[in-house]
Order: structure tokens, then C-alpha cells, then sequence
């Protein structure tokens, strides 16, 4: 079965956390004790239904104000595919959390509250969607139950959400589902509630999007994490180069070159657990062997000779800054990306951007937490990377504070 990983959003009681919990409970994903443990906990906090909410809620604050505050992973299956679900919370403060829960998402489910409709916390997270190359989303109009299941509410809402989504240019599939969470309707069964609605639930819908086009299986990119010497008398002459394949395909018999030297070889074979493989593509883990003895290390990266990522000094990125401390002009940071580090400089900061109204804010000087904006860096040695809309693991990094080693911003580079 394949995998794939979602990630909710939406404003503040808007039900994010509500509707995990019935897809877990309608999924029968969830063990009786812990629903047990749920029971007890809403008739303790006096909740007139079985707040589904408290099973992705798990810090003390959440569950005291009702509001989720750090990202919740949940994982559950069906017959037809696994799920990693990455519940974020929707306060404008913790926009920094919904950048990290969504970074590895294939697809996301922004949630609309039916009786307010699309508000800027949609526009806001659609917004960051789009700018980490999520191309599947999934806008949920949810409580339909408290506007007694209105074709002519719904209708609107996915009018204005279509008229924002049209200024976004990543975002390649919008599925509009009406739904209550809490009820129940459209999440894992049809509601016979709203007999207007022709199109699938939201389970049926997440079981069969299409998501296999979006690794890059054209441009051959391996960076070396580790290299593999057991010094055993069974491998007495074994030397791999273990990794994640970032993009492409890699065959044994092809030609790679090794960057940042620029030697040539070729693959030998390609190792996994279970034995050698005949190629190896997006995001498989393997060790390769490779025919010539060459000095390659961590951080080093095996590409198709004919195809070669950009190696620059000069960086153009877009970055989210996670850090409670403001990053001030010139900041020195350390650049990780891929299995390289580095030391690196802010050049300039380009500008930020408004993401209630998707303006560009110029003229400014640093960055708050939370900010998101584009500035140029300058590495200390040049960075082999291809842009984040061409290759979501070449084209992405964090920067790193080297006095607290704190992670303190997400970088796209464009």
C-alpha cells in the first residue's frame, strides 16, 4: 500500500481536531481504552458529546483551552492506503507549526466553519499550502449541521474560495466536501443529510487522490549521508554510500558524476536490506556501490552526468522564521540542506509578505516570528540545489542559530 501524509488547517474552532478524531472513530482506528479514556475525560469537562477532539489534543494547554497549540502526528490505515496525519493548530502564532506539519504533506484539508465562511485564516493557510507546493487540497465546509445542511451556504463558500484559489499557482486539485465533524456526515460514510451533494466523502476521497506524479523522477539527485565500511571478513572490501535518492532514477551501469569534485563513475550495484535492486528512484533509502575507488563523503551528492543541479554561492529563497528572536540584518546563520552544512549570511531581505492580503511589504529591515518573506543568502561553499518547485528535497533547507543551535527558519529556494 502507499502512503500519504495530510496535514489539516483553518482558523480557531473550526474543527480540525474534531474531525481527526471521527475519521480515527469512524475508521474504527482507535482501541478501546483510549476511547474510553476520551468518555471519561468530556464527561469530566462537563462536554455534552464525546469530545473526539482530545484524541490528537494531547498537551495539558490544549485540552484546558480547547484549542490545539503544537502539531499532533496521527497514524492510521485502511484496506487501501496508509496515513500519516498532521493535525496544526490554526492561531495566527502558531503559523511557524503549520510551515512544519505541512512541509511533508502531499495534501491538505483547510477547514471552513459554514456560518463564517471563507475568513482570512483560509486565505492565510491556502497561502502557505501553495507556497510549500502542496498540489492537492481539500477545502471542508464544516457544522453544515448548524446551517441546516444549506446547498445555498455551501455554494457560496466554494465561490469565494475559487475566486481567492484562482491567484494561487501551485495548488493543482481542489476538492470542495461539505461535512460535520461532528455528526459525522461526509467524513468516512455519505450523509443522507445533504442529498444535494453528488461528490464522495472525504475518507473515499483521501483513499484515492492520485499522488504518485509529484517526486521528480527526472533530475538524479543522491546526497551521500553516510559511507558504509563493516571491515568484516564477510565484506572485507565493501564501501557504500548510504542515502535518500532525492529525485531521478539510478540503474547499475549508469554514469554519475560526484559533486562538488566532478569525478566520473558508475553505479555498481544497489544495496537494500533486502537484498540488491535493479534501480532505485524518489524517496527510496539504498547504498550504492560504485565502480571506481573515489573519495566521497557526507555531504557530497551523486548526480546523472548529463543533468547536474545548480551549484551556487548566491541563494534566492522564500523563509518562514520560526525563532522567538528577531533576525536581525546581516544575520550569521548555519545553512543545513540536504546532508550539507554551511555557514551562511543574510545578504538582503527582499521583502515580506502580508499573508492576509498576499502583499508584498518592502523596506523592511529583519524578521519577526512567524514572518514569512524572501531574502538572498551567501553561503561559505556553493550549494549544489535545483529551485523547491522543481524538487521539494533539493530545494529546501533550515537555518540554524550557531550560538543555540536553535532551528530558527524554513527556507524554499526559488
Amino acid at each position: 500500500m502507499d502512503l500519504l501524509r495530510f496535514t489539516t488547517a483553518g482558523s480557531v474552532d473550526d474543527g480540525k481536531s474534531t474531525l481527526i478524531g471521527r475519521l480515527l472513530y469512524d475508521s474504527k482506528s482507535i482501541f478501546e481504552d483510549q476511547l474510553e479514556a476520551v468518555e471519561e475525560s468530556s464527561r469530566r469537562r462537563g462536554d455534552e458529546h464525546v469530545n473526539l477532539a482530545l484524541l490528537t489534543d494531547g498537551l495539558k494547554a490544549e485540552r484546558e483551552q480547547g484549542i490545539t497549540i503544537d502539531v499532533a502526528y496521527r497514524y492510521f490505515a485502511t484496506p487501501k492506503r496508509k496515513f500519516i496525519i498532521a493535525d496544526t493548530p490554526g492561531h495566527i502564532q502558531y503559523t511557524r507549526n503549520m510551515v512544519t506539519g505541512a512541509s511533508t504533506a502531499n495534501l491538505a484539508i483547510i477547514l471552513v466553519d459554514a456560518r463564517k465562511g471563507v475568513i482570512e485564516q483560509t486565505k492565510r493557510h491556502s497561502f502557505i499550502a501553495n507556497l510549500l507546493r502542496i498540489q492537492h487540497v481539500i477545502v471542508a465546509v464544516n457544522k453544515m449541521d448548524l446551517v441546516d445542511y444549506s446547498e445555498e451556504v455551501y455554494n457560496q463558500i466554494v465561490s469565494d474560495y475559487a475566486s481567492f484559489a484562482s491567484r494561487l499557482d501551485n495548488i493543482i486539485d481542489i476538492t470542495t466536501i461539505p461535512i460535520s465533524a461532528l455528526n459525522g456526515d461526509n467524513v468516512v460514510d455519505k450523509s443522507d443529510k445533504m442529498p444535494w451533494y453528488k461528490g464522495p466523502s472525504m475518507l473515499y476521497h483521501l483513499e484515492h487522490v492520485y499522488i504518485g506524479g509529484e517526486e521528480n523522477h527526472v533530475d538524479a539527485r543522491f546526497p551521500v549521508q553516510w559511507v558504509i565500511r563493516p571491515m568484516s571478513d564477510e565484506w572485507h572490501d565493501f564501501r557504500g554510500y548510504a542515502g535518500r535518492v532525492a529525485g531521478g532514477v539510478f540503474k547499475p551501469g549508469d554514469e554519475v558524476t560526484v559533486l562538488p569534485s566532478g569525478f566520473k563513475t558508475h553505479v555498481k550495484a544497489i544495496h537494500t536490506p533486502e537484498g540488491e535492486i535493479s534501480e532505485a528512484f524518489a524517496p527510496q533509502s539504498v547504498c550504492l556501490t560504485l565502480r571506481d575507488e573515489i573519495d566521497i563523503s557526507r555531504g557530497d551528492m551523486l548526480v546523472k552526468t548529463n543533468n547536474p543541479p545548480e551549484a551556487s554561492q548566491d541563494i534566492e529563497a522564500m523563509i518562514c522564521w520560526f525563532s522567538n528572536k528577531p533576525m536581525p540584518p546581516r544575520a550569521k546563520l548555519v545553512l543545513r540542506h540536504t546532508t550539507r552544512e554551511t555557514k551562511a549570511i543574510v545578504q538582503e531581505i527582499k521583502y515580506h509578505v502580508d499573508i492576509n492580503t498576499l502583499h508584498k511589504v518592502e523596506d523592511v529591515e529583519g524578521f519577526n516570528m512567524n514572518d514569512i518573506g524572501r531574502i538572498t543568502l551567501r553561503t561559505a561553499v556553493p550549494l549544489l540545489h535545483d529551485s523547491y518547485r522543481r524538487n521539494r528535497h533539493t530545494g529546501s533547507f533550515i537555518l540554524i542559530d550557531p550560538g543555540t543551535n536553535e532551528t530558527v527558519a524554513a527556507g524554499m529556494i526559488l
